[in-house]
């Protein structure tokens, strides 16, 4: 069977192009989520008035990898304690957002965030002296009504144009860290997406 998962988390060329390394995706699908345009383009997201975020659909197989592992992997590709900012694109379509596709995403997303976040909460400095500064994981969690497919220009971004120095500078890492943290997850070198 396959599952779908939606997220954002920031410009979705960066996370199309993490999922797309793991093994038991089937497909990833840049789009627009969680918003009220009907109707939204590029232009309409990045104006902020209709209220979508960037997101990826992810396409699954739960037998080969879980919803939680996913969960893991968007949460170390991003940072969920930015609201609608990560790096330097701002704005509420780069929110940090999980848009669920079933009761049972929905208990996961807020069980992950909730560990998360205690471990955000136990932050010490120098490893022992208690932060005064709280961090707090700002990802929202709503149901998904309508994923609504992005322009084709923005799939494949990144395996299309790889050297453009946003995707050397955003996406590059993001990968490299993939690989280093999640290699049990990864898709063969030979199977590619």
């Amino acid at each position: 069977g396959t599952e779908r998962a939606v997220f954002g988390g920031g410009c979705f060329w960066c996370i199309e192009a993490v999922f797309k390394q793991l093994k038991g995706v089937k497909s990833v699908i840049s789009g627009y989520a969680g918003g009220s345009n009907p109707k939204p383009t590029y232009e309409s997201v990045c104006s902020g008035k209709d209220g979508h975020a960037e997101v990826v659909a992810i396409d699954f197989d739960p037998s080969v990898i879980d919803f939680e592992q996913l969960l893991d992997v968007f949460f170390a590709v991003h940072d969920p304690t930015t609201k609608n900012r990560q790096g330097a694109d701002i704005g509420t379509q780069y929110r940090s957002i999980i848009l669920t596709t079933t009761s049972s995403q929905r208990g996961k997303a807020m069980k992950a965030i909730e560990l998360l976040q205690s471990k955000l909460g136990n932050q010490k400095i120098l490893g022992f002296i208690p932060s005064p500064f709280p961090t707090t994981v700002c990802t929202e969690v709503v149901g998904l009504s309508t994923f609504y497919d992005a322009e084709s220009y923005h799939q494949n971004y990144f395996e299309r144009t790889p050297y453009v120095p946003y995707c050397a500078v955003n996406i590059v890492p993001k990968i490299a860290k993939v690989k280093r943290e999640f290699k049990a997850l990864l898709r063969p070198e030979d199977d590619d997406l």
